[in-house]
């Protein structure tokens, strides 16, 4: 499940008020989210949490609920 905090980081980012985001949403399916603001996402949820990613692990996300996945790996 995608935690509120994560939630909230990618709206911002996206300059929605609200979305749909489940663990199998991806980048295609929501409004704005290109490879621009891709980066700007995965540079704010590794503010937001206090974690870095290699490139290797951005490459293989497939879905949000992968990133979820990831950020709490390496927030525990």
């Amino acid at each position: 499940m995608i935690s509120e905090k994560l939630r909230k980081v990618i709206l911002a980012e996206l300059e929605l008020d609200d979305w749909d985001l489940q663990d199998d949403t991806t980048a295609g399916m929501v409004p704005g989210w290109d490879s621009l603001s891709h980066v700007r996402i995965i540079s704010a949820v590794e503010d937001a949490f206090g974690v870095r990613f290699k490139t290797a692990e951005i490459v293989r996300l497939q879905s949000l609920g992968e990133l979820q996945a990831l950020v709490e790996r390496k927030t525990a």
